[in-house]
């Protein structure tokens, strides 16, 4: 509940003594608008005259912040239908354009403080929605697009008590449906999920089952797969000798001094073949790529 705070002339100081004791409030949240303005060009007033870092400059600052954290709501409400659950993010962003303000404005202005305030305010958080919430990269069209359906949805389901289709949006929106179903598909990169986003419950064990737990993944195997395919035309090429000796050595696992007893060499023979064998191949491998 907002409180109407009866607070004491503050003593104006004389010409060239410095800054007048600026009067105590317990909790300036709940400073009523009317009462925030007046106090308001009191502190702005005197923060311009206090030492940055001293108590005094700290206490007239954070009086004003929490002063006007109403501003800071009022603009956030405007951001509701933006697709994030996290209005306390939306709020602490906001609250960072506000200080930016306070420590901006001067009165010299002569311009309310609400009205050079909400620019800030207003102006962080679309930096917010612009540069954190995409999970993923989307053209700016479909990201303005996807603003206009959230609105549209919400406008829509309100008149017909339930969710509207994609052809109720594209007929409110004057838009074809293809691009309709576009922008819904381009919301699902606003924001990532979590991989441990509980999805159900195994029948069996009766323990949670996580998104991450049926996620698809990479095989690794296939990566094994391509390069054994990009390999049998080259080992096509060798000659008997040599493809043998990479078929005892790879496929049979055989070390490199029972490859040469097999095949009557020494192991340092069977090693520079083997070396120069791999080589090749590779060289190979890498050129049909």
């Amino acid at each position: 509940m907002e409180a109407t705070v009866a607070f004491p002339e503050a003593p104006v100081p004389a010409a060239g003594i410095g800054p007048a004791t600026l009067p105590r409030i317990a909790d300036p949240g709940k400073v009523a608008p009317k009462d925030a303005r007046v106090m308001g060009s009191l502190f702005f007033e005197q923060l311009q005259l206090l030492e940055e870092g001293t108590p005094e400059y700290q206490y007239a600052r954070n009086t004003l912040i929490e002063m006007n954290l109403s501003l800071v709501h009022f603009a956030a409400k405007r951001f509701r239908n933006r697709g994030s659950g996290e209005m306390e993010d939306i709020v602490q962003v906001g609250t960072i354009g506000l200080i930016k303000a306070i420590d901006r404005f001067e009165l010299s202005r002569e311009v309310e403080f609400t009205s050079f305030a909400i620019p800030y305010i207003v102006g962080e958080i679309k930096r917010f929605f612009r540069d954190s919430t995409w999970a993923v990269h989307v053209p700016r069209r479909l990201q303005e697009l996807r603003v206009t359906l959230a609105k549209a949805r919400e406008e829509l389901a309100g008149r017909l008590d339930r969710d509207p289709t994609v052809a109720e949006l594209a007929k409110h929106l004057e838009l074809g449906e293809d691009e309709v179903i576009e922008g819904l598909i381009a919301s699902n990169g606003y924001t990532a999920g979590s991989l441990d986003l509980p999805i159900g419950v195994e029948q069996n064990s009766r323990e949670t089952v996580t998104y991450g737990d049926v996620k698809g993944d990479v095989d690794p195997a296939l990566e094994l797969v391509e390069d054994l395919h990009a390999l049998a035309p080259l080992l096509e090429e060798l000659d008997d000798r040599d493809r043998e000796i990479v078929t005892l050595r790879f496929g049979r696992e055989m070390t490199q001094a029972q490859i040469g007893e097999h095949l009557g060499l020494s192991q340092m023979h069977v090693s520079r073949l083997l070396s120069r064998l791999l080589a090749r191949l590779r060289k190979e491998m890498l050129s049909e790529r």
